[in-house]
């Protein structure tokens, strides 16, 4: 009915303008660009293209198999990788795609813990235990905030797992993966990292460079500091035809069908973007990320691992439990338009999840929006209000948006497509 159309639009409507007047501090989150968003609008979303390019089950591909293929060239050439599959649709279904190519109920998997920071298709509730493996997770050590080098040789050595899995999504240092070379080695297991988090740091050069540091496969979604659309990424340097041949049949037809060709055109336009913005607004985004953590900590807000300058990625993992914890903080502070998410920290355990101790906030969408480290100290300090001062964030939120009046316009990409995405805005 045309009520409830009405009813739909306007309620997109508010939220666009909302955030308008937000911060969005989410780190799994971002802004596409005005051209990624134009190909998101575009008939491409109309179209079934099931099937590896140019062997599609459907007609009409002409154009698909194109912008596909140009993809998939975009992303080997950023990330370094021999083979790269741009069909999945999210980070989970990417990993759900190398589940299906090289686990299964009887192999073994080791990953990090969900309290320290894992991503829950890593747990035995998520996609690891519904292919019927349950993994054994690294030892961590809590004041570096990364795995322990050696209990994690130790677990490697004892459990010999098909899979060692790396990855999280409380991501602030590389894992160790130089140092755990030896043991991979030894034991000849995958190793695979799920960058999805740091995705858009990696392909800039910054952060790690996992596929030189003994990474057999990297998957991630690529709408984090990688500011693309919402979509899933597998990248591998493939031993043989025969595992490029079992990734390939992971993704299609082990996980999906048709796989959305209007997002993999934006995902092209953002590698496309970012091989010409990507190295300057990584480098900002960590800028920003270690000015935020130091303002924060110099108002009396616990952020982690002060010692080795809180972060080196776009994270920042916040313990608030002595100001009331993530749960009541994270809702105050949405109410103050500061978005953020309450966290896990890794004294919790997994039944803590709805009243966490902590706060996760990220820098690559403040970035985006042309921030600064100048304005992170201003970030810092409407946090503070809310969170140490008791201030209600009624009262937080004018500031808020008054802060936001100059940032609106979204940088390191091309103006291409600026009319389609206003045009967008008002609908």
């Amino acid at each position: 009915m045309k009520k409830d159309i009405d009813y739909i639009r306007d309620q997109a409507r508010k939220h666009t303008e909302w955030f308008s007047d937000c911060l969005p501090m989410i780190a799994s989150e971002n802004i596409i660009s005005p051209a990624a968003r134009e190909m998101m609008l575009s008939d491409f979303q109309d179209k079934y293209a099931e099937g590896p390019v140019g062997d599609r089950y459907y007609e009409g591909n002409e154009y698909v198999d194109n912008v596909e293929a140009k993809v998939k060239e975009l992303a080997r050439k950023t990330f370094g990788a021999d083979y790269a599959d741009v069909r999945p649709l999210s980070g989970t279904n990417a990993n759900q795609a190398v589940l299906m190519a090289f686990g299964a109920p009887k192999k073994k998997i080791t990953a990090t813990d969900i309290s320290d920071g894992a991503h829950i298709s890593s747990a035995k509730f998520g996609s690891v235990g519904f292919r019927g493996m349950e993994p054994e997770t690294y030892p961590f050590d809590v004041d570096e905030m990364n795995l322990d080098v050696e209990g994690t040789k130790k677990l490697i050595r004892k459990e010999r797992p098909d899979i060692a899995l790396f990855g999280r999504s409380v991501f602030l240092f590389p894992p160790p993966l130089d140092e755990l070379k030896d043991v991979f080695e030894e034991v000849g297991c995958k190793v695979w990292y799920d960058g999805a988090h740091v995705l858009g740091l990696i392909a800039a050069g910054e952060f790690q460079k996992p596929m030189e540091e003994g990474v057999d496969i990297m998957t991630g979604s690529t709408h984090k500091t990688l500011p693309g659309p919402q979509k899933g990424v597998v990248l591998a340097n493939p031993a043989n035809e025969e595992e490029k041949e079992r990734l390939s049949a992971g993704v299609f037809p082990g996980v999906l069908s048709n796989h959305h060709m209007h997002s993999v055109a934006a995902l092209g336009i953002t590698l496309a973007e970012h091989k010409k913005f990507g190295e300057e607004y990584a480098k900002q985004i960590i800028k920003n990320a270690k000015a935020l953590g130091q303002a924060l900590y110099e108002r009396g807000i616990n952020v982690l691992c002060e010692h080795k300058g809180f972060t080196e990625s776009h994270t920042l993992a916040v313990d608030v439990q002595e100001h009331g914890g993530g749960e009541t903080l994270a809702k105050a502070l949405e109410e103050a338009n500061i978005i953020a998410n309450k966290n896990l920290m890794p004294w919790d355990n997994v039944e803590s999840a709805r009243e966490p101790s902590g706060l996760r906030f990220g820098s690559q969408a403040l970035t985006r929006l042309g921030m600064k480290e100048n304005e992170m100290d201003e970030v810092a300090e409407l946090i503070k209000r809310v969170v140490v001062d008791g201030v209600k964030p009624v009262e937080v939120k004018e500031d808020v948006k008054a802060l936001r009046e100059d940032f609106q316009k979204i940088h390191y990409c091309f103006d291409e497509g600026e009319k389609a995405y206003n045009e967008w805005k008002i609908l």
